[in-house]
């Protein structure tokens, strides 16, 4: 059966900025109905990518093909709301002639907005959610979304991750959300050094791909520095040969050394350390009894909490729910309407700031780091030149003297990070420390965080990087009440039974329980009679288990096969073969041990009545 034409197309895409390559030879395929996410690191040509594919910018070179009739919509990371009068009225103006009006209110209206809101007057995460509300309104036949959680609370992110499971449209997405891009991807396109891989797996496992092909490279890298070592030995002590032997052999060596300067190594990872003061007391903060309101509302009633050192305690909740006041009242910043917090002894604090608000525009970004006074910061009690301190965190020589004010989101993100962890500390307040950093940056900021030997109090959306980073978290149950749960956000959702915005959580995360549920369910529906298993239920559980085992093994060997890093450009049929048969082999399993654990309580049930 023939594939299904792309509804989307682009070839051979090359775009050069100021001399040096974005884009060479890029491509981009996107079928009817396919979830693609697009990777790779920040400045690496992602966003210019999708504007070429929505054909909002042109390519030096390469071609662009769109299905005829294909309705593509695209959202940018910096929506555009001017010349509308209200929030209806730009979502409206982006329907067709055959779309359903309603659902320009009906999507606004989900996404937490009346339509009369004046687009002048919205903060960044209303205008982020009337944008969500014009491009799918028209349910097109492929969205293409650029940052679509950016300025989202955590309700409005798993309401469009909802959303768009439900979606029959193809979809490309660029996200630093782990999380987001695990639960909707099948295939990823990694943009990397100008050029563009695709692999037809989800972005739960692309990282593993993604690493194998950086190690393989590196060792490809190593053994070409060696060839020319050799070569150049021939040249200077080799036993002179017949001329054109020489000859030959010296073009290969030039061959050698041009594909050495040729070649563009990948951009290396964020050093981060922070710079640790001496050791708080064990009680880093705690509170009792503490209440703040605004305007008759209350944001903070009756909450007490010990926070000890070493504790990771994570915050989450909708956008205004308080989080940024609760931990202003924690640490000291704000003063309780009642109640008392108290600070243990030697708490050292550092803080980064979610609104950016420290940084001054006219600064450049050595006088960001510095303060102004000199050319060097201290780090760990010892003096580091400023060029080597920004270098940790991936910026350029070349950029010391620039403007804060030209700095794309990333680089503002890893400023404010380098200037926090500067800063002498033992307790780490971050308040939505991943906006804008790219998932290779994520992982150092993670990695650090577990080295930290202080104590960490993080507000978050990013559920993947709480899972990762906190031991506890407090959730906003409304009326200024707070609750802790024990874990990250998984497991928050697994105690409480609801999202933040209490709807009933469902999350794969869950699977076991909820079959646990549903077969304890069945059983209570077998009438108390003297009931037996049947012939095909004993067998079923007789069974089962072997076919269980037998369906593990499978699967052990198709993953691997898939990790082997060579198959997907040797044979992409084949690795396209094992991929269906990993898939199906799943479900298989899945499908076998739901089936063993209904008979199993099945079975239970009957011998105990």
């Amino acid at each position: 059966m023939a594939a299904a034409p792309p509804l989307i197309q682009l070839s051979d895409i090359a775009l050069t900025f100021g001399g040096t390559p974005l884009l060479e030879g890029a491509e981009l395929v996107v079928g009817p109905g396919e979830r693609v996410c697009l990777v790779g690191r920040n400045g690496s040509g992602k966003s210019t990518l999708l504007r070429i594919a929505a054909g909002l910018a042109e390519p030096d070179r390469g071609g662009r093909f769109v299905q005829p009739g294909a309705a593509v919509r695209y959202l940018p990371q910096e929506p555009d709301l001017a010349g509308h009068v209200t929030t209806l009225a730009y979502v409206e103006a982006g329907l067709g002639p055959a779309d359903d009006p309603h659902q320009a209110r009906y999507l606004l209206q989900q996404l937490g907005l009346t339509g009369a809101e004046d687009p002048q007057s919205l903060s960044g995460g209303e205008l982020r959610r009337a944008a969500l509300a014009r491009v799918l309104a028209p349910a097109p036949d492929i969205l293409l979304l650029d940052e679509p959680t950016n300025h989202l609370d955590l309700p409005a992110i798993e309401w469009l991750e909802d959303h768009l499971r439900g979606q029959r449209g193809a979809l490309v997405l660029i996200s630093h959300d782990r999380r987001f891009l695990e639960n909707l991807s099948r295939a990823t396109v990694w943009l990397d050094r100008g050029r563009t891989r695709r692999i037809d797996i989800g972005f739960r496992d692309f990282e593993a791909w993604r690493d194998e092909q950086l190690a393989e490279e590196e060792v490809a890298q190593h053994k070409l520095d060696r060839k020319i070592v050799r070569e150049e030995h021939w040249v200077r002590y080799g036993v002179t040969a017949r001329r054109k032997r020489n000859v030959r052999r010296m073009a290969q060596l030039q061959a050698l050394r041009e594909a050495r300067r040729g070649h563009r190594g990948s951009t290396g990872t964020a050093a981060m350390a922070a710079t640790e003061a001496d050791i708080s007391g064990k009680l880093v903060i705690e509170a009792k009894g503490i209440a703040k309101a605004f305007d008759g509302r209350p944001i903070v009633a009756d909450f007490s909490h010990r926070l000890l050192r070493g504790d990771r305690l994570g915050i989450v909740g909708p956008n205004g729910s308080g989080k940024t006041t609760l931990v202003g009242l924690l640490t000291g910043v704000l003063a309780p309407d009642s109640g008392q917090v108290r600070l243990g002894a030697n708490v050292a604090m550092a803080t980064l700031d979610q609104r950016r608000e420290s940084l001054n525009p006219d600064w450049t970004l050595s006088e960001a780091l510095t303060g102004g006074r000199g050319d060097t910061v201290t780090i760990g009690g010892q003096k580091k030149h400023i060029v080597a301190y920004m270098k940790d965190f991936l910026f350029a020589p070349e950029q010391a003297r620039t403007p804060l004010s030209v700095l794309s989101g990333g680089e503002r993100g890893r400023l404010m990070l380098a200037r926090a962890l500067a800063k002498p500390s033992n307790l780490l307040v971050l308040d939505e420390p991943t906006n804008d950093l790219d998932l290779e940056t994520l992982d150092v900021l993670e990695e650090m965080l577990g080295n930290y030997a202080g104590t960490v109090i993080l507000i978050s959306h990013d559920r993947d990087f709480l899972d990762r980073t906190v031991n506890s978290v407090l959730v906003p149950e409304g009326e200024g009440r707070w609750a802790e749960y024990a874990g990250g956000y998984t497991d928050m959702l697994a105690q409480r039974g609801a999202d933040i915005a209490g709807r009933k959580a469902a999350r794969p995360e869950a699977k076991v329980e909820q079959r646990t549920l549903e077969a304890a369910k069945l059983t209570r529906t077998i009438s108390n009679s003297k009931r037996r298993l049947s012939f095909h239920e004993k067998h079923a559980l007789e069974t089962l288990p072997r076919q269980i085992a037998a369906l593990q093994a499978d699967l052990g060997k198709l993953q691997g096969r898939l990790a082997d890093p060579g198959l997907y450009g040797r044979d992409r049929q084949a690795f396209s073969e094992a991929s269906a048969a990993l898939a199906d082999t799943q479900a298989k399993l899945s499908a076998a041990e739901e089936r063993w654990l209904e008979l199993e309580m099945l079975r239970e049930e009957i011998e105990g009545s």
